[in-house]
C-alpha cells in the first residue's frame, strides 16, 4: 500500500477534546503529525466535517478525511 501521507506520522495517546457549536466531546489522539492526526471517538456520529482539535492546551483546526466505526482521520487547516 502507498503512503499518501504528506508527513509522517508518530504513535502518541494523549487525551482531546473535539469542540464544535459550543460544546466538546473527549477523544484520544493515536498518532500525530505536522499535518494531521487519528483520533477514537465513542461514535463518529454527530461529529462534523470541520471542527477544532484541543490536545496539550493548544487548538488545531481540523477537517475530517475518514471515518471508521470509532475513529476518525482529520487534516489541519
Amino acid at each position: 500500500m502507498d503512503e499518501k501521507r504528506t508527513s509522517p506520522r508518530h504513535r502518541v495517546l494523549k487525551a482531546g477534546t473535539i469542540e464544535f457549536h459550543g460544546g466538546g466531546i473527549d477523544c484520544m489522539v493515536r498518532n500525530l503529525s505536522a499535518a494531521g492526526a487519528a483520533l477514537d471517538v465513542t461514535s463518529p456520529v454527530g461529529i462534523p466535517a470541520h471542527f477544532t482539535l484541543f490536545t496539550d492546551g493548544s487548538p488545531h483546526h481540523c477537517h475530517v478525511i475518514w471515518r471508521k466505526e470509532k475513529r476518525i482521520g482529520v487534516a489541519f487547516d
